[in-house]
């Protein structure tokens, strides 16, 4: 179970770098940009934003988890802060595995 959690940390931290790097580069109120095409670059940077949070959950839950039973914050029941089951680290690993055949792709 450690080396599961080990690899969903690692996980969340390629995925969240490769979402901020995406969303950097995404701009959807850019000039030129057909009513079709803004559409598209929205939903992009929309799914990149979802994708950023869940990264960045997976890779602060371990600090963040102990602040859970300690302190009386009102919005980190609201976070997933349970130790990760093989379902959260196949889906991880899923958008690393399509991260890294991207960048294979590229050159």
């Amino acid at each position: 179970m450690f080396y599961l959690q080990i690899l969903h940390w690692v996980a969340g931290f390629i995925v969240l770098a490769e979402a901020l790097n995406k969303l950097e580069r995404s701009c959807p109120m850019a000039r030129g940009l057909d009513p079709r095409a803004r559409i598209v670059m929205a939903l992009k940077a929309c799914a990149w934003l979802l994708l950023a949070l869940g990264a960045g959950i997976a890779v602060l839950s371990p600090v963040l988890r102990p602040l859970a039973t300690t302190g009386s914050h009102y919005y980190l029941p609201l976070l997933h802060l349970e130790r990760p089951d093989v379902g959260d680290a196949a889906v991880m690993l899923g958008f690393v595995v399509l991260i890294v055949r991207t960048r294979i792709k590229e050159g």
